[in-house]
């Protein structure tokens, strides 16, 4: 097999199934290499809702770029996590090709590139995946087939095989007890669909002024009319089939980063291992702190950039319910170093929809788009947002600053990256606009690697 095209060196990627298990034979060559050669420090990156190998290893060799003269004398070894996950072809990912078919497709119609990947993420669900694409092509009026669009939607994210999967926790007790789907679809599915297009629409009013309107006019297109309830049944399929990658993204980091993690402490413990992770990979490898065999110490820094789960995860006391916390409370104790948490109000995936789905998991009742974000951020706000919430001791920057200061050697560390993290179109805004020189920075600093 061809070696990826990734220009820094060495370079070694790591593959994960669904349930954990790595490439077997990919992990003894890390293993072996990383021993062998002279490495000091190993970052680890874990992607978020990538699709497929080629999208992974674009952003992991765009993104480690810079390390090597932003630290010259440095002996940096590098990793990139694979693991299954899948992303919308709608979703644009600034500087990256968009798909064709997503240009071409109407809203909200499944594009031919998305329908692949729910293939390939729900095998065995072909015939499934084909009503729902066809519901959404068609756009019924009939509340009926929204309610039949939820029960398909259902069926798809509830195929999590028997095994590993079913010990996932949600990021904190107050998200409900262990499940296999949603429960965003247990109510009216008619409702649900309307709140997400309430939600959609008023993300992209800016970009919806009318023709011949003149410029700032409130609202723009979405003034003029309702909201397609099919957009937000586009929206519910999307946040369904990321609720099965972020129980996903858990199972991988505790069952199999984790453990990897401590298979080379154990073959090189001299290695200084640092973690980083978008999205779900932020989630990713906070689990994998979780999976780590007890006396691992090598874990130096994790960088969480974008992290697409609840606030609260390390959390002891929930603000909210005193009885409850973090599913990985206490966890960033098992860090020797810190926890740096990149977050940005620009990101509309994690300020509007993550809320909104996370309420809605919960609590089927509707809530006015408008200032959900407000509403709903504080008790279900996520990391890539407004950082790490409810640990004491955590200490917040804003990017030119911490750039300039000596970040903390322990604890949660939160960093304002929304000077960087700001390009990117609804619905999910700059949750993709990782690709910085600053960005890779902060992780060296997190790490203190020079």
């Amino acid at each position: 097999m061809a070696k990826p095209a990734v220009s820094v060196t060495p370079y070694w990627e790591l593959t994960f199934d669904a349930d954990g298990d790595p490439d077997s034979g990919k992990r003894d060559r890390l293993l072996a290499g990383v021993a062998r050669q002279d490495v000091r420090d190993l970052i680890v990156f874990a992607h978020g809702w990538n699709n497929d190998r080629s999208t992974a290893t674009r952003l992991y060799d765009r993104f480690f770029a810079p390390i090597p003269q932003l630290a010259p004398a440095a002996k940096i070894g590098y990793v990139g996590v694979v693991w299954p996950s899948m992303r919308f072809s709608d979703e644009p990912i600034p500087d990256f090709p968009r798909a064709v078919a997503a240009e071409l497709a109407p809203r909200p119609a499944l594009d031919k590139d998305t329908r692949h990947a729910l293939l390939e993420t729900f095998p065995g669900r072909a015939t499934v995946i084909d009503q729902i694409a066809r519901l959404l092509d068609q756009q019924p009026r009939e509340e009926a087939e929204l309610e039949e669009f939820g029960r398909l939607v259902r069926m798809l994210v509830d195929v999590v095989p028997p095994g590993p999967q079913v010990l996932f926790a949600a990021d904190t007790l107050a998200e409900g007890v262990p499940q296999n789907s949603p429960d965003m679809l247990s109510g009216s599915v008619a409702a649900v669909c309307e709140e997400f297009a309430q939600a959609l629409a008023h993300l992209e009013a800016p970009d919806r002024t009318p023709e011949g309107a003149p410029d700032g006019t409130p609202g723009g297109a979405a003034s003029f009319s309702l909201p397609n309830p099919w957009d937000g049944a586009h929206e519910l399929l999307r946040q369904a089939t990321y609720y099965a990658m972020k129980r996903r993204a858990g199972t991988v980091g505790e069952r199999g980063l984790g453990r990897v993690v401590g298979q080379l402490a154990a073959r090189a413990p001299q290695v200084r291992v640092h973690l980083v992770g978008h999205s779900f990979g932020a989630r990713l490898v906070s689990f994998a702190l979780r999976g780590l065999p007890k006396g691992v110490r090598t874990v130096k820094s994790v960088t969480l950039l974008q992290g697409a789960f609840s606030h609260y995860a390390f959390a002891s006391r929930l603000p909210h319910d005193a009885r409850a916390g973090g599913v990985l409370e206490g966890q960033h104790n098992r860090i020797d170093g810190p926890l740096v948490c990149c977050h940005s109000r620009h990101d509309s995936a994690l300020s509007t929809m993550y809320p909104l789905a996370s309420r809605m998991a919960g609590d089927a009742r509707g809530v006015a788009a408008l200032g959900v974000g407000r509403m709903l951020g504080a008790k279900w706000g996520a990391m890539g947002h407004g950082g790490v919430q409810a640990v004491p001791g955590t200490r917040s920057f804003g990017l030119a600053d911490a750039l300039q200061a000596k970040l903390p050697a322990s604890g949660c560390v939160n960093i304002d990256a929304a000077a960087v993290v700001r390009r990117g179109g609804p619905p999910a805004g700059a949750h993709s606009d990782i690709v910085h020189r600053e960005l890779a920075q902060v992780v060296l600093a997190a790490g203190r690697i020079k």
